[in-house]
C-alpha cells in the first residue's frame, strides 16, 4: 500500500457480509480504495449498494470480516475493543440518519454528553457546546427536547454533537436528509469551513447532487462494488 501518512482510511480488497434470515447478503465485494486526510469524501449509491456499510465500518461499528482497512496507518482488523473505543470517543464523530438523541435531555443537554465523557474542564465543554449550537443556528432552542424539535432541528442537534468533539473526522449517514435545502446548503458550508479550517475529514453517505458538489471525491457503490 502506498505511504500511510497522506491518507486517512486506505481500504483494500474490502469484503463484508451479513445474514439475513436463511440468505447471505454480499454487502462489500472487494472494494479497494484510498481516503486522503483532510479533505470531504461522499459515498453515493443505490438504496442497498453497501454505502451504510461500508460506513460502519470507518467508523468501528461493524469488524473488517476480510480483505484490509487501516485508519491512520494503524490495521482496523487487530484493534482491540478498548483501542476502538478510543479511537471512537477521541477521533470519529457521528452524524446518524435517525439522530440518536436521548430523549431525556435537552438540546444542550446532548451535546455536552459525550464531551463530558472525554474529561474536558467546565470551561471548554460550555464553550464547545455553545459554539456548536450557534453553529447550527439552534442555541436559542437550547433547553428544547428533542421531542419539541422538528425533523430537520434534531438533525441540526445531531451535526452540532459531532462538531463540538473536534474529531479527526465527522461521518455522517445522509446528514442532510431531513434538512430543507437552504439549510443542507448552509450545514454543507459549515463542514467545507471545518475542512478547511480544523483540517477536520468529513465522510458523507448521500443521494443528494447538491451534497456532491462540496465533495472533493465521490466513491460511488454499486452492488457492493466500487463504480466508476
Amino acid at each position: 500500500m502506498k505511504d500511510s501518512k497522506c491518507f486517512l482510511y486506505q481500504i483494500e480488497d474490502l469484503v463484508f457480509s451479513y445474514s439475513l434470515g436463511s440468505q447471505q447478503v454480499e454487502a462489500l465485494r472487494g472494494v479497494d480504495v484510498m481516503i486522503p486526510a483532510s479533505t470531504l469524501v461522499t459515498i453515493s449509491g443505490p438504496s442497498g449498494s453497501g454505502k451504510s456499510t461500508l460506513l460502519n465500518i470507518l467508523g468501528l461499528i461493524e469488524p473488517v470480516q476480510e480483505g484490509r482497512v487501516l485508519f491512520r496507518g494503524e490495521d482496523m482488523k487487530w484493534m482491540g475493543e478498548r483501542r476502538k473505543n478510543l479511537i471512537r470517543k477521541f477521533q470519529i464523530g457521528f452524524i446518524f440518519q435517525q439522530f440518536h438523541l436521548i430523549p431525556v435531555l435537552s438540546t444542550e443537554e446532548n451535546v455536552r454528553y459525550f464531551l463530558t465523557r472525554q474529561g474536558l474542564l467546565k470551561e471548554e465543554v460550555k464553550e464547545r457546546v455553545e459554539s456548536s449550537l450557534q453553529a447550527v443556528g439552534l442555541w436559542e432552542h437550547r433547553v428544547k427536547k428533542p421531542s419539541e424539535l422538528s425533523g430537520g432541528q434534531k438533525q441540526r442537534v445531531a451535526i452540532a454533537r459531532a462538531i463540538a468533539k473536534q474529531p479527526c473526522v465527522i461521518i455522517g449517514d445522509e446528514p442532510t436528509a431531513s434538512l430543507d435545502q437552504k439549510t443542507g446548503y448552509e450545514i454543507m458550508e459549515l463542514l467545507t469551513r471545518l475542512v478547511e479550517k480544523q483540517k477536520t475529514s468529513i465522510i458523507l453517505t448521500t443521494h443528494d447532487p447538491m451534497v456532491q458538489s462540496f465533495s472533493k471525491q465521490n466513491i460511488h457503490i454499486q452492488d457492493g462494488r466500487l463504480c466508476g
